[in-house]
């Protein structure tokens, strides 16, 4: 059995708000137990919650009822987490992923990123952290939607809808994760203005996101390769030294 820590059901406060829809929650494990007690604490914590056993049935879910975050391990037989995730943000779904793993390398959580996860946690958890970082992607999407007033913005060959969340370039869709989509979002609204890492924290996820300097660089990293013509030489994402990242062109 696969374990997340210790807690008691009689000490679950239900978060419920009276008139206000749940988020719907996907929990893709393949331990049942693991699959029943999440699902039975992420419910009792106000969300509608839905679990499955791995990718397929992943799939079908999404089809059928899309989630607003999905809860993803990343230690499954056949399609493992990473690879699923890696899949997903290919097919364009912009979903929220918070990955859990057993796994207590460094490496695991910064593949994890650049596979698309917007968030990471590893076992043995408290059950209430993983309710915490659920409602901190959902937060951090809410505000990132908020936050972007400007309907489009065009540089060049590039366009970037923000009441859609979409990118084009020369017409093309450019398939990015929610947290690539708002740091994008954050720069072309500062365009012109340096940002350093902290502040695109702060604009494109939330000042209580916890969020490092490591994953900020790995999702720029990740955003030069779909938006760039050249990934190595970037014209419209860059590097401040000693300060952070520009976008460097003005939008139309």
């Amino acid at each position: 059995m696969k374990h997340i820590g210790s807690f008691s059901w009689r000490n679950c406060v239900i978060l419920r708000l009276m008139n206000t829809k749940p988020h719907r929650i996907i929990v893709v494990d393949d331990d049942p137990e693991l699959r029943a007690l999440l699902k039975r604490f992420l419910t009792e914590h106000g969300f509608e919650t839905r679990a499955v056993d791995g990718g397929a049935a992943l799939e079908r879910e999404l089809t059928r009822n899309p989630p607003d975050a999905i809860v993803l391990d990343l230690m499954m037989p056949g399609e493992d987490g990473l690879a699923v995730c890696r899949r997903l943000r290919a097919q364009g779904t912009l979903t929220p992923i918070v990955m859990l793993t057993a796994r207590g390398d460094p490496i695991d959580r910064i593949v994890g990123l650049e596979t698309g996860a917007d968030d990471y946690l590893g076992k043995p958890f408290e059950p209430r952290e993983l309710v915490a970082r659920l409602n901190a992607v959902l937060r951090r999407t809410r505000s990132a939607g908020q936050r972007m007033t400007e309907p489009e913005f065009r540089v060049g060959l590039l366009e970037i809808n923000m009441a859609e969340m979409s990118v084009r370039k020369s017409g093309e869709v450019i398939k990015l994760s929610g947290r690539e989509f708002a740091l994008l979002a954050a720069l072309a609204q500062s365009a012109g203005h340096p940002l350093t890492r902290a502040q695109l924290i702060d604009r494109a996820f939330g000042r209580d996101a916890e969020v490092s300097d490591r994953a900020i660089d790995v999702q720029i990293t990740r955003l030069r390769r779909a938006i760039e013509d050249r990934s190595d030489a970037p014209d419209l994402i860059k590097t401040v030294r000693g300060i952070g990242y520009v976008f460097a062109a003005r939008h139309d």
